[in-house]
């Protein structure tokens, strides 16, 4: 399990290097065996130990003795709807959070939009963070799709690996910050529907570097 602990805190100590999320803001997991590791509730990731990393099963169930993250229910619920899910990325990065306070999803004004599944990359409505009513929202705006922003709060990402889904938060940010300086300059022309299917066809064997 070490090897396992030890990437979640790297991930999340890059949380704060790529300034994705300050502080002890966001969260970061890791399917392991019949559960996942996740960051633990309050606590700077420039401190964190491996005795720190929680352990919660599929059945939302983890020690006593240790504090998860306050949103491993979301977590949880994409491990169990999501199969294909290894590793969630959650932060509060400055443009998506900036976007989400709108409400606003990120339609196809980029072709990279595709990365995250879809034709646009959704917004979740807002709730109590922490709540299954989050949750519900946030597989809602995932369907089909492996990243969203959450209303007034940040974003999310999942993955193959914790780089993959690291690497997708990162290309969210940037298209929130490249979409919301394209509205600066007023209404952006978008991509068809039709040439976004293309996109994502290709997507498919896209690989990152």
């Amino acid at each position: 399990m070490n090897s396992s602990k030890k990437e979640v805190i790297k991930f999340a100590k890059m949380l704060n290097d790529k300034k994705l999320s300050a502080l002890r803001s966001g969260n970061i997991s890791l399917r392991h065996k019949k559960g996942f590791l996740i960051t633990p509730s309050g606590q700077k990731y420039s401190s964190l130990k491996e005795k720190d990393i929680v352990f919660i099963n599929l059945n939302g169930e983890y020690n006593k003795n240790h504090k998860p993250s306050s949103e491993w229910r979301f977590h949880q619920d994409i491990y169990n709807s999501k199969k294909k899910a290894k590793a969630i990325v959650h932060s509060h990065s400055t443009n998506a959070t900036a976007l989400s306070t709108h409400n606003k999803k990120i339609p196809s004004f980029h072709y990279m939009v595709a990365l995250a599944g879809g034709i646009d990359i959704k917004c979740a409505k807002y709730a109590t963070y922490g709540t299954r009513e989050l949750s519900k929202n946030i597989l809602k705006a995932l369907k089909n799709r492996s990243a969203c922003l959450i209303a007034n709060h940040g974003q999310i990402a999942f993955g193959r690996s914790l780089k993959d889904a690291f690497e997708l938060a990162e290309e969210v940010d940037n298209l929130a910050k490249q979409y919301i300086k394209a509205l600066v300059l007023g209404r952006p022309k978008l991509l068809s529907l039709n040439e976004m299917k293309k996109v994502l066809s290709k997507s498919k064997t896209y690989k990152r570097d």
